[in-house]
């Protein structure tokens, strides 16, 4: 198996749209040599930590909601393409994604990351919940499968929080601006949303250096 590291924030629309096309690349190539993990990158670190309403967000970002419009037209289009719906006009808060960066932490533990990685993207775009709420974080725990009451009690701590701050930034030392970010076999970066079609051309080749007993990359 090939490390596939994946760097995101799971409020970014991009990283969402990225993962998506990076699926449907998998999909069509279901004995692809990948081993998925999942890294912490905050889009805002000092949000603070009850998050804030959406709108006084996007006022301070884009100075206004037509600013904000015009920033996210590309995005819905993208999303479009890629045959998600994203629902902006739902969205009311946006949280600190800190605890949420806890949780697909703990779920890697438990070999749970991907479900819950991609359910906190739907819970968020798609249905409009606020993923910072602790009561969110379980219920999108408790439906991959984990143990509710235990995530509940952990976020009520500080478990593994600093932990996560320190790997957010080695990612930004390390060069890091943006996400989605991946990392193929520790050693190349493919920034942004990328095409399945370039994705298939990155298995076919790895694929095919392991077969050829060759390392990957």
């Amino acid at each position: 198996m090939v490390k596939l590291d994946i760097i995101s924030d799971p409020i970014c629309p991009w990283c969402y749209i990225g993962k998506t096309l990076l699926d449907q690349a998998l999909a069509e190539r279901p004995d692809h040599p990948f081993e998925i993990e999942w890294h912490p990158f905050q889009l805002n670190p000092d949000m603070p930590e009850e998050g804030m309403d959406r709108r006084a967000y996007l006022e301070g970002k884009f100075g206004g909601k037509e600013g904000a419009v015009q920033a996210y037209l590309p995005v819905v289009e993208r999303a479009e393409q890629a045959g998600l719906k994203i629902d902006f006009e739902g969205i009311t808060r946006t949280p600190n994604t800190l605890d949420a960066h806890r949780l697909i932490h703990w779920a890697g533990i438990e070999g749970r990351q991907m479900p819950v990685a991609m359910a906190l993207f739907r819970a968020y775009f798609e249905e409009g919940r606020d993923i910072g709420a602790p009561d969110v974080l379980a219920d999108i725990a408790d439906s991959a499968g984990m143990d509710a009451a235990v995530v509940l009690k952990l976020l009520q701590s500080t478990a593994d929080a600093g932990d996560i701050r320190k790997r957010d930034a080695a990612f930004r030392e390390m060069g890091v601006t943006g996400v989605p970010c991946f990392i193929v076999a520790g050693k190349h970066a493919v920034p942004g949303c990328q095409p399945p079609e370039l994705w298939l051309k990155v298995i076919d080749e790895i694929t095919g250096q392991l077969e050829n007993g060759e390392e990957a990359g």
